[in-house]
């Protein structure tokens, strides 16, 4: 990927540096920078946890061969679910018999939206934040702000990002706080800038700014839509054991609860800083059937079955048009649904999943909508068929 290569030309460490990653752990980079640092640290600021995982996996992949990745000696936790959303130890492998110990490359996690909740100040020499992983600009103004708290004096701020993301405007936000600014390379439209911190005046804790992170499809507290039209479309029974993915802020899964009084909600999304706003929406509530999973699609719920799974997916992943968030959802929702159990999925009208669902479901139709939307429900899961085939 371009903007890696960019970050690869630019970027100056040294192996002792403690890095600070922001909110980008899905940049290929992140790799580069581990092998590089091989006596330092890196710290993931990171909200989803899919990127986590998938981290985890190729730190992994790359430890089984020589190299100075090999001398991690804390990795992601490989579990999901509720504690992934805490800050937490990070999880020790057990101690190999190796060569006598040596300077190591330590790696640890903490939630983007907690940084300075845990984190003490002035304690990094480099930062680095990839615009194209930021859900919106409060994500990168936030990203700023969390740099200027954690860089030392002397140290240094890299941000790569598209013209046509904002970089531009960045760029101006950083001269702004920094006081400085240097254009270090421009390539097709991305470019990578730097600022650094010269003195202490930028030194501050930005205010927990959770509330501006929230995904704007609620802003004010209003419903989208789409969402609209998906709960208008629900059939929710009174014992219903459901599944709400990808929950958002939790008003699909408040709602269902709500209706099914005698049975059970669990809400799962891959953003940290969304489970924490839909846990505290449930607090508020004083609903007693309803848990917040962080997870990676239905990754911490996927030994569970149920009756009801609902879902109103994203079709953007780092700016990108996509399709497969929402064809990847479905898939799992065959998976944990029980034999007799509805599948409800809102989508615009361009995005065609019918192909996807028809793949997974024997039965599928449109029970809601408008112009613009579509709400399709999916019945008779073919994945059980195929279980009872293989005796399962």
């Amino acid at each position: 990927m371009l903007h890696s290569s960019l970050l690869n030309e630019t970027v100056q460490l040294a192996i002792d540096d403690r890095v600070l990653i922001l909110n980008s752990a899905a940049d290929p980079f992140v790799l580069e920078a581990a092998q590089r640092l091989s006596a330092g640290e890196l710290i993931l600021a990171e909200d989803n946890i899919a990127s986590l995982l998938q981290l985890n996996k190729s730190i992994g992949a790359d430890a089984s061969r020589p190299s100075p990745i090999m001398k991690v000696n804390t990795i992601i936790p490989p579990s999901v679910g509720a504690d992934l959303s805490r800050p937490s130890p990070i999880y020790r492998p057990p101690a190999l018999e190796r060569e006598p110990a040596r300077a190591q490359l330590r790696v640890s996690h903490v939630p983007f939206h907690e940084y300075t909740l845990h984190e003490a100040s002035a304690t990094i020499d480099v930062a680095i934040m990839n615009m194209l992983y930021q859900p919106s600009n409060a994500w990168m103004i936030y990203g700023l702000q969390v740099a200027a708290y954690a860089l030392k004096p002397g140290g240094r701020l890299y941000v790569v990002g598209a013209k046509d993301r904002g970089v531009l405007s960045m760029a101006k936000r950083m001269q702004s706080l920094f006081g400085n600014l240097d254009t270090l390379v421009i390539s097709k439209g991305q470019r990578v800038v730097c600022s650094s911190v010269e003195n202490n005046e930028t030194r501050h804790s930005p205010t927990n700014q959770f509330p501006a992170l929230l995904p704007t499809a609620f802003a004010g507290g209003k419903l989208d839509e789409g969402t609209r039209l998906l709960l208008e479309a629900l059939e929710v029974h009174a014992t219903d054991i459901a599944l709400d993915i990808g929950c958002g802020a939790g008003y699909i899964g408040l709602h269902i609860a709500h209706l099914a009084s005698k049975g059970h909600v669990t809400m799962v999304d891959t953003s940290l800083a969304t489970v924490d706003a839909a846990r505290h929406v449930v607090e508020q509530s004083d609903m007693t059937n309803v848990q917040v999973l962080a997870s990676d699609g239905t990754q911490a719920v996927k030994a569970q079955r149920f009756d009801l799974v609902v879902t109103n997916p994203p079709f953007h992943l780092g700016g990108i048009h996509t399709t497969g968030i929402a064809e990847r959802f479905i898939r799992e929702a065959a998976q944990v649904l029980r034999p007799r159990g509805r599948f409800y999925l809102v989508a615009n009208r361009f995005l065609k999943y019918e192909p996807t669902l028809r793949a997974c479901f024997h039965s599928i139709e449109e029970v809601g909508g408008n112009t613009r939307y579509k709400v399709l429900r999916a019945t008779n899961p073919i994945i059980h068929e195929k279980k009872e085939e293989y005796g399962v």
